[in-house]
C-alpha cells in the first residue's frame, strides 16, 4: 500500500487491481472501431485516448465491457481509459457497463468527442449538458440516465454546403487541417490532466476561450 501511495504521489502509471479502483475516474473517447475509420473526424475521441495512453504509458488493449480499456494513473488520479467498441451510436452500452461494474456515478465520467459546430481543433469543455445532436452522446445520456458528466468537445469543422453530414464526419481531415486537429487533441490531453489534477473550471478557463 505504501508503494502504491508513493507511485500515486509521483504521478507515475501503474497496473491496478480491480478491487483497488476506488475513487476512479473514467475517461471515454468516442469513435468507431475498424481501420477504415482511423483518422476520420468522428474518431478524434479515440485518437485523444491513444495520445493520453501514450503520454502516461497506459495499455488500452484489454477487451472488457464492450470496449478497449486500460487502467493507470494520470496526474496522480486513478483512471480507466475507454474506447467503446460498440460503434458510435451505441456508445452508451459500453459506458454504462463500465459505470455499473465499478459502481461509479455519472460525475466520475469524462467524455471526449467531435463537434461539427466548432472550428477545427477548438475545444469546448462543460460539466453537464444535452447531447447537442451527437448520436454517441445521446446513447450515453440514455444509458446513464443523466446529463451530469463532464464532456470535452473537439471541433472538427462544419460540412461544406450541400455535403452529406455522414460523409463529413466519416471523412478524413485534409492536409491543411491536420496540424490544427493535432494541436486540438493535444490540448484535450492537457485539459484532462488539468481536470484530474485541479478542476473542470480551470480547464474551461484555460481552453474554452482559446481560438484556432
Amino acid at each position: 500500500m505504501l508503494e502504491a501511495l508513493f507511485r500515486k504521489l509521483l504521478g507515475l502509471t501503474e497496473e491496478l487491481k480491480e478491487e483497488e479502483l476506488e475513487e476512479m475516474k473514467v475517461i471515454v473517447g468516442l469513435g468507431n472501431p475498424g481501420t477504415e475509420y482511423v483518422g476520420t473526424r468522428h474518431n478524434v475521441g479515440f485518437e485523444t485516448i491513444d495520445r493520453l495512453a501514450d503520454a502516461w504509458s497506459i495499455d488500452v488493449t484489454q477487451q472488457k465491457h464492450k470496449g478497449s480499456v486500460g487502467q493507470g494513473v494520470i496526474a496522480g488520479q486513478k483512471v480507466l481509459l475507454v474506447k467503446p467498441m460498440t460503434y458510435m451510436n451505441n456508445s452508451g452500452e459500453c459506458v454504462s457497463a463500465v459505470a455499473n461494474f465499478y459502481k461509479l456515478s455519472p460525475e466520475d465520467v469524462i467524455v471526449i468527442y467531435d463537434d461539427i459546430n466548432l472550428s477545427v481543433g477548438q475545444l469546448r469543455i462543460k460539466e453537464r449538458g444535452s447531447a447537442g445532436g451527437h448520436n454517441g452522446m445521446k446513447s450515453i445520456i440514455a444509458h446513464l440516465k443523466s446529463e451530469e458528466f463532464t464532456r470535452i468537445r473537439i471541433g472538427v469543422g462544419m460540412k461544406r454546403e450541400g455535403q452529406n453530414l455522414v460523409n463529413h464526419v466519416l471523412g478524413k481531415f485534409p492536409k491543411e487541417q491536420q496540424e490544427m486537429i493535432a494541436e486540438g487533441m493535444d490540448d484535450a490531453v492537457k485539459a484532462v490532466e488539468i481536470i484530474l489534477s485541479d478542476s473542470v473550471t480551470k480547464a474551461m478557463n484555460t481552453y474554452n476561450g482559446k481560438k484556432r
